[in-house]
């Protein structure tokens, strides 16, 4: 099943990816823009709310587990996809993470193994097509979810076919543990998105070069070459800025980047 459906997301990815250049990678700006403000009300409304109580109410060393627990599971995502892009000695690092953690961390609540030198990669489906030679394709924001690209968003529903919510069989827990997913990675990303709030112009622009920028250093693993066809971006919206963070929904929905 998780064959066909990667047959199919490659497909369907090498279709897709001709709407977008590099000179022209968000072709679909007039409505991404209005997505964006959408997300950025439910953000200011639901999300962001949710985030400032969980780290209001949950001590410091609670929230850190459970990030951990989820971390966890995605890493034997991760071992997974390094396998695909035929990474095999990472592949096994990151079996060895989850082991360890998983033993040891008493189900993944505490992250031994980065203490013992195993290196966390946080690789999903997308960057596996990226690592195949599909191209990134248009920059697309997907309600709730967030920055996307076209490539991204094909590999999207294999991700959540790994996903932990998926894993489960009852709808209620499966929906509990998004949604903790969820609010427990928007909280982690409180501090960014306050600092961006504060310095981007125009912050639409600011988060696409982010986005773009930070998921094509992810798929050739922080040295992309000099030359490529996704290399050339839009500038940031605000000079002498940090990279910032993408919307935090979607790097849940991504992780579950």
């Amino acid at each position: 099943m998780m064959r066909r459906a990667a047959l199919c997301a490659l497909t369907a990815a090498a279709l897709l990816t001709g709407c977008a250049t590099a000179q022209r990678p968000d072709p679909l700006e007039p409505l991404n823009r209005k997505v964006f403000a959408f997300n950025e009300a439910v953000d200011e409304v639901v999300l962001k709310p949710a985030a400032q109580a969980y780290r209001a109410v949950l001590p410091s060393p609670a929230q850190l587990a459970v990030s951990n627990f989820f971390g966890n599971l995605k890493d034997a995502w991760s071992a997974v996809n390094l396998l695909l892009q035929g990474r095999i000695a990472d592949s096994l690092n990151d079996v060895m993470r989850v082991g360890t953690n998983t033993v040891f961390g008493f189900m993944g609540v505490m992250d031994i193994a980065t203490e013992l030198g195993f290196e966390r990669h946080g690789e999903d489906f997308g960057q596996t097509l990226g690592r195949w030679g599909v191209s990134p394709g248009a920059y697309i924001v997907w309600p709730v979810l967030g920055p996307s690209t076209v490539r991204d968003s094909v590999g999207l529903p294999v991700d959540l076919l790994a996903s932990p919510s998926s894993l489960v069989s009852s709808p209620a827990l499966s929906n509990s543990m998004t949604a903790l997913n969820l609010v427990s990675t928007r909280a982690g990303a409180l501090s960014a998105t306050n600092l961006l709030d504060d310095i981007a112009l125009d912050k639409y622009a600011f988060v696409r070069t982010a986005y773009l920028q930070r998921r094509r250093s992810l798929v050739y693993d922080g040295n992309p070459p000099d030359e490529d066809d996704d290399a050339a971006l839009p500038p940031p919206a605000a000079a002498d800025a940090p990279a910032a963070a993408p919307m935090p929904a979607a790097s849940a929905a991504s992780a579950g980047n």
